[in-house]
């Protein structure tokens, strides 16, 4: 009976430090979410103020160059140029919150309506974009770190250097001419819903994919390659070849473990690169996605479509950035601030 007590302390102390540990995570995460509360205020206010930074005057220029004064004072007033900037910001905000973006100059639909309708495309390349660099990146910096200094070290460099060098639209139109027009394996351009065969929705995919995600996996392989570097020159990894840890074990559970705070930031920034680049990418291979709408909404000078979008991208990349430093925790548990 007097042994009991003792047998049973270590267990309440070891739930003690995972409550505080749990407490812990928590109160950083909570920390982290309403951090982000002002960058999506700021965010919002910059998307507004792009009505008012373009150049000149933004009811003329929808206008046309044939409008009379009445015509561009209609229009003024229907953007809500003629009412204080913090009063139409607030009513813009408002409305924002309520899931109303505004209404389209040039198809007079609601912004959030023609966003429904386009952002399938996109998530679809982009997540499939997504799935392909981080199978592809993290692989080639584990086994470039492991092989460093051999032909394959330089051979991923030297394909990591290209890929991150070369412009999105020159990666597309080349393999738009190798693979679809020369070789005819794959389609040219479009998009297949995923509901009319699984093999045409990721078969329209693969060449946008691969142009997208060049410049990320690039970008992935090299942080994962100087991350694994440093981790592979660590005692406890010498510790573990010492042991006779076999060399898979060594670099997927040990080292990688180790190095994602690195290779999981890379990721989140990278991201911004990614959206970027699907603007183009949906251009090159005539996705009718999110992308297309941008160019499009900025070609007629339609300022709430081009609003909504970039309000969309912003917000989504805050999300991002928000899911990486929540995943810091996961990865390194030391990570409290």
């Amino acid at each position: 009976m007097g042994g009991d007590p003792k047998g049973r302390a270590p267990l309440r102390g070891s739930r003690g430090r995972r409550l505080l540990v749990e407490h812990t995570m928590l109160a950083y995460a909570a920390r982290r979410i309403l951090a982000t509360i002002p960058v999506v205020l700021l965010v919002a206010l910059f998307v507004f103020s792009l009505l008012y930074l373009a150049p000149g005057d933004p009811a003329a220029i929808i206008a046309g160059d044939q409008a009379t004064p009445a015509d561009v004072e209609r229009i003024r007033a229907s953007l809500g140029l003629d009412r204080p900037f913090l009063v139409r910001f607030g009513d813009w905000f408002f409305n924002v919150i309520q899931g109303d973006l505004g209404t389209s100059i040039f198809t007079n639909l609601p912004v959030s309506h023609m966003i429904a309708q386009r952002i399938g495309p996109t998530l679809s390349l982009m997540t499939f974009t997504l799935i392909l660099s981080l199978s592809t990146a993290i692989p080639m910096g584990v086994v470039a770190a492991w092989k460093h200094g051999s032909w394959i070290d330089r051979a991923v460099m030297m394909t990591a250097v290209f890929g991150f060098s070369t412009p999105v639209f020159v990666i597309g139109y080349l393999l738009a001419y190798i693979f679809a027009l020369r070789l005819d394996w794959l389609p040219v351009q479009g998009f297949t819903p995923i509901d009319q065969g699984l093999w045409p929705f990721i078969r329209n995919l693969i060449l946008p994919a691969v142009a997208l995600g060049l410049i990320y996996m690039a970008l992935i392989a090299r942080i994962t390659r100087a991350a694994m570097l440093d981790v592979l020159s660590q005692d406890y990894v010498r510790t573990a070849k010492a042991k006779g840890l076999g060399q898979g074990g060594i670099l997927f559970i040990h080292a990688l473990k180790n190095a994602a705070v690195p290779i999981a930031t890379i990721v989140g920034i990278g991201f911004a690169a990614l959206i970027g680049g699907a603007v183009v990418t949906e251009s090159v291979f005539a996705i009718p996605g999110l992308g297309r709408l941008t160019v499009d909404a900025i070609l007629r000078r339609d300022y709430p479509v081009i609003q909504g979008v970039v309000l969309l991208f912003s917000f989504v990349y805050v999300l991002v950035n928000l899911a990486v430093d929540l995943l810091y925790t996961v990865f390194d548990p030391r990570i409290r601030y």
